[in-house]
């Protein structure tokens, strides 16, 4: 009976969205409940599929967002993608499966990919709390990297030692590895790997929005502080960076800088001919040693580094038979025989291909790849930001770098799937706005140099 509270968030949701608005659910209820609360829980009901406590939220909102006739939402073929996307992995699943899997993978699909990319799509741009959606991931992650100093000290997350006590099996499987002798923090994420993800797109809203001069000077709740709120918080995000200790996504936000200079530059022809030769100056030698780093093997490996680097690289010409056996709708989720000693999937695009097929995979690469493209198209066109840095198009861009390079090298899953599809609705309604009208808003939100604060009622 315990294992009931899942439901606390939606019928949350559906209260807030009813009494008060649609957006007021999404920002108040849903993304709480998505950043805050493990995903790893679920709520077993007979016959239907069972939620996690963000999928509950998830459906109070929508009931709210249709019953008040979609605010903001206005039709674009990324959606057609979206939509594509979640039936081919559906169908692939019951194809493999049958029924039950694929009602329950659609059931995934829908709360995880779909509605988070139709809510931010459509309430975010659209509906100004472009400012606000930005802050709320921020303190929220914020919040997960204070509390998970005692992970990365202790080696258990206070998560699990919390709701354990509600699911007593729910958490099992996720548990704190190491690395270097220290806990890789993992927060509500079930995976260091997959909190380093979102803790890199976290730091890099924030870095823009420092950029964009949203925060006050001086926090109103510990105004003693010596420094802004906006820096206090980047060195939070940092730090939540370092104590998950994973490569890939540090990787990732090392390109995703590259991207934010080139948004920041006056001269973007010279910086985009810098960026493009330092990455021929340097990749190219970087490239040559990673293949002979990783043409060793396992057995050849000197560190577990390189053995880690060595598997992964193996993993593609492993399983590459094994997915073109079943070439477009893939295995499902888990039915693809294994190869002996290789258990572990770190790639997930190569997973995308075991699971989806071609079909799914393409779908995928199709939704991040033209967003990215429309993304930088724009960026370059609009004038230079004014302050340098807050240019949107560039820090979207970014964060989308910092997804492609990071599953490179390891799964997607849990929180950090619907943040990607919050990220690619928020970059669809931005791009589907008019540059005067973005700039405007932006605008609206900058507080005044020289105010402790500013506080807009609507």
């Amino acid at each position: 009976m315990l294992a009931f509270i899942i439901l606390i968030p939606g019928a949350l949701a559906l209260w807030v969205g009813m009494r008060r608005s649609p957006q007021a659910a999404f920002l108040l209820v849903y993304l709480p409940t998505l950043f805050l609360l493990p995903e790893y829980y679920r709520l077993d009901l007979p016959g239907v599929p069972s939620p996690t406590f963000s999928q509950a939220a998830a459906l109070g909102t929508a009931v709210a967002f249709f019953w008040n006739r979609t605010p903001g939402y206005r039709f674009s073929p990324t959606d057609l993608l979206v939509v594509a996307f979640v039936l081919a992995a559906s169908l692939s699943e019951y194809f493999a499966g049958g029924y039950k899997d694929g009602q329950n993978l659609a059931w995934n699909m829908t709360t995880w990919a779909l509605l988070p990319y139709l809510f931010a799509k459509s309430m975010v741009e659209p509906l100004d709390l472009r400012i606000r959606f930005a802050k709320t991931i921020v303190v929220l992650l914020a919040v997960v990297a204070v509390i998970s100093v005692y992970e990365f000290r202790f080696g258990t997350t206070p998560w699990r030692m919390i709701f354990d006590h509600f699911f007593p099996w729910g958490g099992r499987g996720w548990i704190t590895t190491f690395r270097w002798g220290f806990a890789r923090t993992a927060g509500p994420y079930g995976h260091a790997i997959l909190a380093g993800i979102l803790m890199v797109v976290a730091f890099r809203l924030n870095r823009w929005l420092q950029w964009s001069r949203a925060w006050a000077p001086r926090s109103r709740l510990a105004p003693w502080l010596p420094i802004d709120q906006g820096t206090l918080l980047s060195l939070v995000l940092a730090a939540g960076v370092i104590m998950t200790m994973v490569r890939g996504p540090w990787i990732g936000a090392v390109l995703a800088m590259l991207v934010v200079i080139i948004g920041r530059s006056s001269y973007r022809g010279l910086a985009i001919a810098g960026v493009i030769g330092g990455g021929l100056l340097i990749g190219i030698p970087i490239a040559l040693w990673f293949l002979d780093y990783v043409s060793v093997g396992r057995v050849g490996a000197m560190t577990v580094a390189q053995e880690s680097a060595a598997y992964r690289w193996e993993l593609l010409s492993a399983y590459a038979d094994i997915a073109a056996e079943k070439r477009w709708f893939g295995w499902g989720l888990t039915a693809w025989p294994q190869v002996p000693g290789m258990p572990s999937i770190d790639n997930y695009y190569l997973l995308l291909l075991l699971m989806h097929g071609q079909l799914g995979l393409g779908l995928f690469v199709a939704i991040i790849g033209s967003l990215l493209v429309r993304l930088l198209r724009r960026g370059l066109a609009e004038p230079m930001a004014d302050p340098a840095g807050s240019s949107l198009s560039f820090t979207l861009a970014s964060l989308f770098v910092v997804y492609i390079i990071s599953v490179a090298t390891v799964y997607l899953g849990l929180q950090a799937i619907p943040m990607l599809f919050l990220l690619a609705g928020w970059a669809e309604g931005f791009l589907r706005q008019p540059a005067t009208v973005s700039a405007a808003a932006a605008q609206a939100h900058r507080v005044p140099a020289g105010h402790g604060f500013r506080r807009v009622l609507a």
